[in-house]
């Protein structure tokens, strides 16, 4: 099935995937130091990360309404296990995805625009107890309405 056939909410993700296993991990590569990369078949080996990405639509501006722009919101959440190096890993996500954005903001065409909309790094509430880091990212996406 080629991407034209998909629905645009399932082109939006897989654009969204394709962009952070390619563009994301080159820039996490080229760190000085080591951040387990973006793989969405999350093998559990500890090397590699696999976000959870949480697309719904959101509320159109007046202006979008009358040009009929859909806009979709965007939640994308990394889990890290809690240890010395996860905030410096949760900040490195966070500069790697924005940059990446920033370089292309219609996904390849796919959409109008993508911007980050807030960023969010949250501690475990209890340190040394089991308990993740978690780096929550909000995109807002407009996209051209379909005839």
């Amino acid at each position: 099935m080629t991407d034209e056939n998909l629905a645009i909410e399932q082109q939006i993700i897989n654009a969204i995937r394709k962009l952070f296993t390619k563009r994301v991990n080159e820039l996490l590569l080229d760190l000085p130091f080591h951040v387990p990369i973006i793989d969405f078949g999350d093998n559990g080996c500890g090397h590699a990360v696999s976000p959870i990405i949480t697309l719904n639509t959101c509320e159109s501006t007046e202006k979008e309404r009358i040009i009929r722009l859909d806009t979709y919101s965007l939640i994308i959440t990394f889990s890290f296990p809690d240890t010395p190096e996860s905030e410096s890993h949760c900040y490195s996500y966070a500069a790697s995805v924005v940059k990446a954005i920033r370089e292309n903001p219609t996904l390849d065409g796919i959409v109008e625009k993508v911007s980050v909309t807030s960023k969010k790094v949250i501690p475990p509430k209890k340190p040394s107890y089991g308990d993740v880091w978690e780096f929550s990212l909000a995109l807002r996406v407009i996209v051209e309405e379909m005839n």
